[in-house]
């Protein structure tokens, strides 16, 4: 018969789950935060990037289920639990959770990394450059209608599916009023100006993400509203410097930005 582990013995295998589990954990984070800091810095390519990344999270989840049976062992014995598998279990929940969110956000959006207001008149770039692969790679999603389709108008499709409620703003000031408004926005986000062209009612910026240091660059185009209504009529762009989807970033800019421009 096998004869009942002593606590001594408990108490050890307790304890080297504990640092497996802090160690695994840990290095899970660490190496998210390499993956992001190379990546942001050039050290690297993005995609390498997001291969740690996911090694990361895959090191501190694994971390995670250790912790957790380091937990049940060490309530097996006597004295106060080690605060060891409570760090390593704290680290991978918050690091689970926030990987998961991100993913079950790439999932729910379209993978498209390009969004504007006005598809039939989509603004122009003059200043800051558009990767030269921007269309070339918009997945059909297995659709036969969308594959049949050229590069640029498959992505017209899946962005007014997704994005229907991204539109031109009107506003109800005239274009050097509105041109002032946007460009005041812009600098409170700091985003950083590469043009701003009163003449043209045109303003070409750069917004760069805290984690990974992604560079999104954003134009906002105002005209005069030739309507009956008059005022101004204000449109927008922003696009991912890489990758394929953008994680709904872009329109979640746009959307914020214009909200607050309308509200002055």
């Amino acid at each position: 018969m096998n004869e009942p582990l002593s606590p001594n013995t408990r108490t050890k295998g307790a304890s080297g789950l504990a640092r497996l589990a802090l160690t695994l954990s840990g290095g899970g984070l660490l190496t998210a935060i390499i993956a992001a800091t190379g990546s942001g810095s050039g050290s690297f390519s993005f995609k390498i990037g997001l291969l740690l990344l996911v090694l990361g999270f895959l090191a501190s989840a694994v971390g995670g289920l250790i912790a957790i049976v380091a937990l049940v062992l060490g309530r097996r014995r006597d004295g106060p639990i080690s605060r060891m598998p409570l760090i390593a279990l704290a680290i991978a929940l918050v690091f689970g959770g926030y990987f998961i969110a991100q993913l079950s956000t790439a999932i729910s959006v379209p993978p498209i990394h390009d969004v504007a207001t006005d598809l039939a008149d989509v603004p122009q770039f003059t200043t800051l450059p558009v990767r030269a692969d921007n269309l070339a790679n918009i997945p059909s999603g297995g659709d036969a209608a969308l594959a049949a389709m050229p590069p640029a108008a498959r992505w017209q499709a899946i962005h007014r599916k997704a994005y229907g409620d991204i539109t031109t703003l009107h506003l109800p000031l005239d274009t050097a009023k509105a041109m002032d408004r946007a460009t005041r926005l812009v600098q409170s986000r700091g985003w950083v100006i590469a043009k701003l062209d009163a003449a043209t009612g045109t303003i070409e910026a750069t917004d760069t993400s805290l984690f990974f240091r992604f560079k999104d660059d954003v134009i906002v185009r105002i005209r005069p509203d030739l309507s009956p209504a008059g005022g101004a009529i204000v449109d927008m762009r922003s696009i991912s410097r890489v990758g394929e989807s953008d994680i709904g970033v872009n329109a979640k800019r746009i959307r914020a930005f214009l909200a607050d421009l309308k509200k002055g």
